[in-house]
């Protein structure tokens, strides 16, 4: 294999027949040439020589394209190996009709992303699409190289971990510089010769710095919107989660002037999720960030406009709906969806405050996982999320420890993600256990855990935790203008109900709609909502199903 000149990211074909490696290596270049550079190889041994001397010349390959029947080295064989090198690496298998079992199973057993039955003509109907697919993901989510945004901090700054978080959930592409080991970083940071050294700090293509700006801040910087256009919208939708953003999808695409406004990163908690794979039309999996760019981009398409902007509160006047902004400006509206979902629980242990953000993180598996190579961390959780965190996890870490408080996974966590954590070699479990402090000074060092049903409890090092205890609805924006059940979650449709009565205050002679809450024209779709199931199909059809509600509702005003 020769390498060459190669300043862009690279794909990889392999396979041991020559004129099969020729036709995929020459479909490659006619689509992809002026982007990567393609190399191929006709072993897995040549393509694993390879790839670690691309490893340790730290150049970025996009994707494996490989056979997988080869002598000596299988292509799941190869990619098993490769991996380890390349975790983010896209993985597409080239199969025969006989390999489809095969095939299907290393979906889980090497995370495959595609497997492509040979031959494949035309390319552009069976291959380009699903590669162009893959290789936009994995640009959206790898470090773009140096001369675009760099963010310089220290892995033990809670300030750097929530600037990364949010450029990581929002698919802005950056460079991390750890001031503590990066020769480049201090370089940057001396460029700021007279003033304090202050972190995070980030620089920009254009000269420009932030130091420890505000999401806000940031968020307009790198080019999002933070200011409404409109002082006026049909629909305003408070929260960019599954929930919301379909809203969005529907409402701008059926004649809607439509605002989304997202107080963080959109996606909620779905778009923390390292992995879905029980929703409907990818057989692969998507991560929760894939699903919400590609959500944003259909919502902002169809004319939807979405926000970066803290929501203060909300009221009603009239016929008018109004969102007041935490920059001070007021919004309104025909009509208005809550969709703010849920926060993550907090939990209160001993010594959880101080190191939060510094190796101890609620949720945050993709935005941190890279930092923990080699280490052993904790997943706190029984439920999906910690479950996909662990797998995520697991592609880095050493040894991942998912801790919990039942005493089985059955009751919270779907029997593929079980099925997946028992087969991964370097995931234990501990049931029954519940954690009870967590020590260090500048970093974590260890973590208590306590065995419930005997009471015994014992320290353990650790690198990093990682919990996912659950969540509480974000409602405190609706004040008492809004009924919530007795954990504040938003009450809609037959559950306002008392007695058979319905809700104070409501002034219509209809009864409210499914989705509505006991102020007419305000809705709620999502976690949020009081007895809501916490799936991301759920919120999706909420968010279609409150649109046609809210046409419904605008015909009568």
């Amino acid at each position: 294999m020769e390498f060459g000149e190669m300043n862009k990211p690279i794909i990889i074909a392999i396979d041991d027949e020559p004129q099969v490696l020729n036709a995929i290596a020459r479909d490659l270049q006619a689509q992809y040439q002026n982007e990567y550079q393609i190399m191929r190889a006709a072993s897995g041994k040549e393509a694993i020589d390879a790839v670690q001397e691309l490893k340790r010349r730290n150049l970025a390959i996009a994707l494996f394209l490989v056979d997988q029947r080869m002598p000596t080295m299988s292509g799941i064989e190869f990619l098993t190996v490769a991996v380890k090198l390349y975790p983010e690496t896209k993985l597409v298998l080239l199969t025969a009709y006989a390999d489809t079992v095969v095939a299907i199973n290393s979906i889980n057993s090497i995370n495959l992303d595609y497997y492509l039955m040979k031959p494949w003509d035309p390319p552009e109907e069976r291959l380009y699409p699903i590669l162009d697919d893959l290789l936009s993901d994995w640009i959206s989510t790898v470090p773009i190289p140096y001369g675009g945004i760099r963010l310089v901090g220290t892995l033990w700054s809670a300030k750097s971990h929530y600037i990364k978080d949010f450029l990581a959930r929002s698919q802005i592409p950056y460079q991390w510089l750890d001031f503590e080991k990066a020769v480049e970083a201090k370089k940057l940071l001396e460029l700021e010769s007279g003033k304090e050294v202050r972190m995070p700090t980030l620089f920009f293509p254009d000269g420009s710095t932030l130091v420890d700006p505000d999401l806000s801040t940031l968020a307009a910087k790198v080019g999002m919107s933070t200011r409404a256009k409109k002082p006026y919208y049909d629909l305003i939708i408070v929260g960019a989660g599954p929930a919301g953003l379909t809203a969005a999808v529907y409402g701008a695409s059926e004649g809607l002037k439509t605002l989304v406004i997202e107080r963080e990163a959109a996606g909620g908690q779905a778009g923390t999720s390292a992995r879905i794979e029980n929703f409907i039309g990818f057989p692969q999996g998507i991560s929760g960030a894939d699903l919400t760019r590609r959500a944003i981009t259909q919502a902002k398409r169809l004319g939807a406009e979405i926000l970066i902007q803290e929501v203060h509160s909300v009221r009603a006047d009239g016929p008018y709906r109004f969102v007041s902004l935490k920059d001070g400006t007021e919004l309104s509206c025909k009509a208005l969806l809550l969709s703010t979902g849920v926060a993550v629980r907090k939990l209160d242990v001993h010594g959880i405050d101080q190191l939060t953000g510094v190796s101890v993180y609620y949720g945050a598996a993709t935005s941190e996982a890279a930092h923990y190579q080699g280490k052993k961390v904790y997943v706190i959780g029984g439920a999906n999320s910690a479950g996909q965190g662990a797998m995520f996890l697991s592609r880095f870490a050493s040894e991942v420890v998912l801790v919990y408080r039942d005493k089985n996974l059955k009751k919270s966590m779907s029997t593929y993600l079980i099925d997946q954590i028992d087969r991964t070699e370097n995931i234990s479990t501990l049931a029954n256990t519940e954690i009870t402090a967590v020590e260090g000074t500048k970093k974590l060092e260890t973590i208590t855990l306590k065995n419930r049903e005997s009471g015994e409890s014992v320290a353990k090092e650790a690198d990093a935790v990682f919990i996912f205890i659950g969540a509480v609805p974000s409602t405190e924006v609706t004040g008492d203008l809004i009924q919530k059940d007795e954990d504040h979650f938003i009450c809609t449709g037959p559950d306002l109900f008392l007695g058979g009565n319905r809700p104070k205050g409501w002034t219509l002679q209809r009864d409210p709609f499914v989705l509505e809450t006991n102020v007419p024209g305000i809705f709620a779709a999502g976690d949020v909502r009081h007895g809501a199931i916490r799936r991301v199909a759920s919120a999706v059809g909420q968010g279609a199903v409150a649109v046609e509600l809210i046409h419904k509702y605008l015909e009568t005003v």
